[in-house]
């Protein structure tokens, strides 16, 4: 450890004569050295980290601003610059944020944030392969991990299949066990699609980001035996999750015709 400084990992100083720059060389170190942090651990000033590599403050100053939009740390005005907790891996399969989060030992929680019955309209009554005046529930909830507000989950279930859903209490409770469990609806696939967006204000506010921080959009349409049941619009913080998906090999010698996600 470096005196006031982070732990150090080779040579302090940066290589003024390095095709690469400064900054550069500087967020590689400052990387490196967290490592050996915990998660929410201070990090030292732009002073003290200018003196530790050798280098002006604005150069460790652009150093962290790439690590702060990269996630990998945050800071708090008045209070200084720490290291995040690490990303979660959001599973590229059908599964509930709740089962997700339990399974990674995290308490999953749900804040509801509107619930309402109307008229499906024409694009989800496609989605839903219902009539465009069919009545759908209408689910808008934050989702949170450990009482940190992780993703803004909107839903739309055809009412016919749930009649009762919105006197069911979806406060802290999975839906996915939800409609199983009060209406038979086991949903069993899926298909989504996956960008990224940047966050407007009110999402940022509730998500507790800042305003253009970027979200990962999730949109899936659920099945339940060939059914479709769930339209699902999700906003999920992107300096907090990272997507993992694992691809079969084409066994034809062709293009891919056919994809395993996990």
């Amino acid at each position: 450890m470096a005196a006031d400084g982070l732990p150090s990992h080779g040579p302090g100083s940066v290589d003024p004569h390095s095709p690469v720059p400064k900054h550069a060389q500087v967020r590689a170190r400052i990387l490196d050295a967290i490592d050996d942090l915990e998660p929410h651990s201070s990090v030292p000033s732009e002073r003290v980290l200018s003196t530790q590599y050798g280098v002006a403050r604005m150069t460790v100053r652009q150093a962290l601003e790439l690590l702060v939009a990269e996630g990998r740390l945050y800071r708090v005005p008045g209070r200084g610059t720490f290291v995040s907790p690490g990303k979660v891996r959001l599973p590229v399969r059908l599964t509930s944020f709740t089962s997700d989060m339990t399974a990674r030992g995290v308490h999953a929680g749900a804040r509801v944030l509107e619930q309402r019955t109307a008229p499906a309209g024409r694009l989800i009554s496609k989605l839903l392969e219902i009539p465009a005046d069919a009545n759908i529930h209408i689910i808008e909830r934050l989702r949170l991990a450990d009482e940190v507000p992780m993703a803004i989950e909107r839903t739309h279930v055809p009412a016919a299949l749930a009649p009762h859903l919105l006197s069911c209490d979806l406060q802290d409770s999975s839906l996915y066990e939800t409609l199983e469990r009060e209406f038979g609806l086991v949903l069993d696939a899926g298909e989504e699609s996956i960008e990224a967006v940047p966050s407007g204000t009110p999402e940022a506010e509730l998500l507790g980001v800042p305003r253009g921080s970027p979200l990962l959009l999730l949109e899936r349409v659920t099945t339940s035996a060939g059914r479709p049941v769930e339209y699902v619009v999700s906003r999920y913080r992107g300096d907090r999750y990272q997507l993992r998906a694992s691809l079969d090999v084409p066994t034809d010698g062709g293009a891919f015709t056919r994809r395993r996600l996990v």
